[in-house]
């Protein structure tokens, strides 16, 4: 008999993108709220446990076996530098880290980087021979420019418009973030047969011709 496999998923817009890959997969699972507010969902159909996590969260469960595998974007993989087995690019929740200021910023004898990801942006300031200091915030990271507590920014882009409403301009595009699929290294020996079966099916769907 096949093991539970257990689960870690994204709160917020990731999961219903998250499911709705899994449903193209066949696996049922129910959208973010039809399950109220429980944070555990049991799919015993198809042997699997579903783990309602924030998403920086998610490879944390993931590294201390608390649950097989995750859903985890590529920027929180980065900025948590967690142990885990990357397993698969989802392919969703596009969008990309970038640098931003304001327009005509120059630099100045001291500069100053606000952001939610300090690893990211320090290594990347670090690797393109720049002294900064980075300040850490948690959020309306758009605000640290406007207000002068920093003269650039590092945050992730999606459309953009956030920041042309609030006068902003991307200065350097660092690198595309996509929705990965992770495992706790222990767990993909243990199960690999209910993993690996799981990302072929998923693999499918990602690969399969889109509908005209």
């Amino acid at each position: 008999m096949s093991q539970v496999l257990k689960v870690a998923m994204p709160k917020g817009r990731i999961y219903n993108k998250a499911a709705e890959l899994f449903r193209a997969a066949g696996l049922p699972i129910p959208p973010e709220g039809e399950e109220g507010r429980k944070l555990v969902i049991p799919l015993p159909e198809a042997n699997m446990e579903f783990i309602l996590a924030k998403p920086v969260d998610v490879p944390t469960y993931v590294e201390y076996g608390a649950v097989d595998i995750g859903i985890v974007g590529k920027d929180v993989l980065l900025e948590e530098n967690r142990d885990v087995y990357e397993l698969l690019d989802l392919g969703i929740a596009r969008c990309r880290m970038s640098v931003i200021g304001l327009p005509g910023w120059q630099p100045g004898i001291q500069q100053r980087v606000a952001t939610k990801y300090p690893n990211v942006a320090s290594q990347y300031f670090r690797e393109q021979g720049q002294q900064v200091e980075v300040i850490k915030l948690n959020g309306s990271i758009e605000l640290a420019p406007l207000i002068g507590l920093a003269d650039r920014i590092v945050d992730m882009v999606e459309t953009g418009q956030t920041l042309r409403e609030n006068g902003l301009v991307e200065m350097t595009h660092m690198f595309d973030i996509t929705s990965r699929l992770v495992a706790n290294r222990v767990s993909y020996r243990m199960k690999n047969a209910e993993i690996q079966a799981l990302c072929d099916s998923l693999h499918k769907v990602i690969t399969a011709p889109a509908e005209i």
